[in-house]
C-alpha cells in the first residue's frame, strides 16, 4: 500500500514539475526531486528514467547526493522566472493586485532559490 501511495505522489509530482515548465507559478525543480524521492521508494524503473533523463538527470543525482545545485542551474532558473512573471506581470495590465501578487511570489521562489546550497568546486 505504501508503495502505490508513493507511485501515486511521484506521478502526480511529475505532472505537476511537468506541466510547471510551461506556467510560471508551478516550480518545476521541487516537483521532480519529490517525483524521484517518490519513485526511489516506489519504482526504480521511473526513478532511474528521471536521473537518467538528458535535461534533469544530472541535476536529480546532484540533488540526491550532495543536496546541492549548480550556481549555473540556479542562474538559468532566474532567468526563467525573471522572464516568464514579467510576462504573466505585462499579461495582467492594469490589475494592480494580481501583479503585485506575483512580484511577491517570484520574490519568494527566488528567495528559497538561492538559499539552496551550491555545489563545491572540486581542486586540481
Amino acid at each position: 500500500m505504501k508503495k502505490q501511495l508513493c507511485f501515486i505522489a511521484g506521478s502526480l509530482a511529475f505532472s505537476l514539475g511537468f506541466i510547471g515548465i510551461f506556467l510560471p507559478l508551478l516550480p518545476t525543480t521541487p516537483f521532480m526531486i519529490l517525483a524521484a524521492g517518490c519513485f526511489a521508494k516506489s519504482s526504480p524503473r521511473f526513478h532511474q528514467a528521471l536521473l537518467n533523463n538528458r535535461f534533469i538527470g544530472a541535476d536529480l543525482r546532484r540533488w540526491e547526493s550532495e543536496r546541492t545545485m549548480l550556481r549555473v542551474t540556479k542562474i538559468r532558473a532566474t532567468w526563467i522566472i525573471v522572464v516568464m512573471f514579467s510576462i504573466s506581470i505585462a499579461i495582467l495590465y492594469e490589475r494592480h493586485w494580481l501583479q503585485l501578487m506575483l512580484i511577491v511570489i517570484a520574490a519568494i521562489l527566488l528567495f528559497f532559490l538561492w538559499r539552496v546550497p551550491e555545489q563545491k568546486t572540486k581542486a586540481n
